[in-house]
């Protein structure tokens, strides 16, 4: 019996799709059924109402996190993004080799908590920052402002999800075929005119997956905020998860984050948007290099 593509891609995709259905989907909803709930004493109590989401949007706290986790997100997703793109040219165009991605990517087998500590290290007031600054001469005493602030949280978490976000790019990159960036150097355009020109086109909508995929994931982190964080560095991931796990508001802690689910998904429209209106994503196209 011949099975046509489509059905051999069902095939393939059904125990992912029953896995996410599961693990996922079927949680999410359950999740969201409490944030109509109410809490009493510690105990969920079924029932409907919208005290939850009015509750968190009425908190001065829960705004004043939500967009501490926003800024602290585009800053990261930003800083992240900018360092990848270098990094990816290089592996994709220059060295053409696979053994440097791999070798970025083993740091993803190191400890989440142990990279964590290596920066508080770093950054505490006899850390090797402040000795540094101390040698130059630059500041007298040691600097207390590196750590529990949104600096330590943001540089921390660029050093977590750079990895992933070279990844994203590099694959972005690795579609374009080499030829157009040779084809554009033969026409007399620079490697720099060439990456604007060629690259840039064509890549945008791969850097943009990869900017908004990192930023998911840095708003949604609270273990470095919670390490790191102190008073300045809070953000909604924190503030959730303290409603599960000290006040024992699962119906507040859930309509938090739906809340925050609606914010991301509406930031992300938003920064779409904006790039088209501004050219920078646009439909996939092919570059004749006679047009160059």
């Amino acid at each position: 019996m011949n099975l046509s593509r489509t059905k051999i891609g069902a095939i393939l995709a059904a125990p992912t799709v029953v896995y996410m259905v599961i693990f996922f989907v079927v949680p999410s909803l359950i999740l969201f059924s409490y944030s109509f709930w109410s809490s009493e004493s510690y105990r969920v109590v079924p029932d409907f109402v919208f005290t939850n989401y009015l509750d968190s949007l009425h908190s001065a706290v829960f705004w004043k996190v939500t967009i501490n986790a926003v800024r602290i997100g585009l800053t990261t997703a930003a800083i992240s993004l900018v360092l990848a793109v270098p990094v990816g040219y290089y592996l994709v165009y220059v060295s053409r080799s696979q053994t440097m991605l791999y070798l970025i990517l083993i740091t993803w087998f190191s400890s989440y908590l142990v990279r964590i500590y290596a920066w508080r290290t770093l950054l505490g007031t006899n850390g090797v920052l402040n000795a540094v600054l101390l040698q130059l001469g630059i500041v007298d005493h040691p600097v207390d402002a590196f750590l529990f602030s949104s600096f330590a949280v943001t540089i921390t978490l660029v050093h977590i999800y750079l990895p992933f976000c070279i990844l994203l790019v590099t694959s972005s990159l690795s579609e374009i075929k080499p030829d157009l960036i040779d084809a554009a150097r033969d026409l007399g355009t620079s490697s720099l005119g060439a990456f604007f020109r060629v690259i840039a086109p064509n890549a945008a909508n791969g850097l943009a997956g990869a900017f908004m995929l990192t930023f998911i994931l840095v708003a949604g982190d609270y273990v470095t905020p919670q390490m790191l964080g102190g008073s300045s560095g809070q953000t909604t991931g924190l503030l959730i998860a303290d409603q599960f796990r000290k006040t024992g508001n699962w119906p507040l802690g859930a309509a938090q984050a739906f809340v925050m689910f609606v914010i991301s998904i509406a930031l992300y429209f938003i920064l779409v948007s904006l790039g088209r209106a501004t050219g920078l994503i646009v439909k996939r196209r092919t570059i004749n290099p006679k047009g160059i």
